[in-house]
């Protein structure tokens, strides 16, 4: 990783440190994941290939091999962040999306709308709700 020289001096003592793959482990989550998660929700379900997906996946696994630690991929952390970004419309009644998200009568699952396209069937609110009913 040219970018980051941090990153390659961490690696270059590994074996001098204590706790290296922790603080590369930490280093990752605060940098690199959070540069590849940036808006994450707005552009992964919808306008991600899978072409995009699988480079993005690389670096995960680069990472992984570096840190020497499990690391989430990134269709994990999408699901997870697409369940909180969920969670936190529906707490919040004033939110503009919350309208969006109605309990079916049964009071268990959300209601879902069927798509023509798959433009639609892959935004946010759709996946949110096949998320949340799972």
């Amino acid at each position: 990783m040219q970018c980051l020289p941090e990153f390659d001096r961490l690696e270059g003592n590994r074996g001098r440190m204590d706790n290296s793959n922790n603080v590369l482990s930490i280093l990752y989550r605060c940098t690199i994941e959070s540069i590849l998660t940036g808006c994450f929700t707005a552009w992964y379900g919808s306008f991600c290939t899978a072409l995009n997906r699988k480079a993005l996946q690389r670096v995960v696994k680069t990472a992984q091999n570096i840190t020497r630690t499990e690391l989430p991929s990134m269709e994990d952390l999408y699901y997870q962040r697409v369940r909180q970004k969920a969670l936190r419309i529906i707490k919040d009644p004033r939110h503009p999306s919350h309208k969006l998200f109605c309990l079916l009568p049964s009071g268990r699952r959300y209601r879902s709308i069927r798509t023509q396209t798959t433009r639609l069937r892959d935004s946010f609110i759709p996946q949110a709700r096949r998320l949340l009913n799972t």
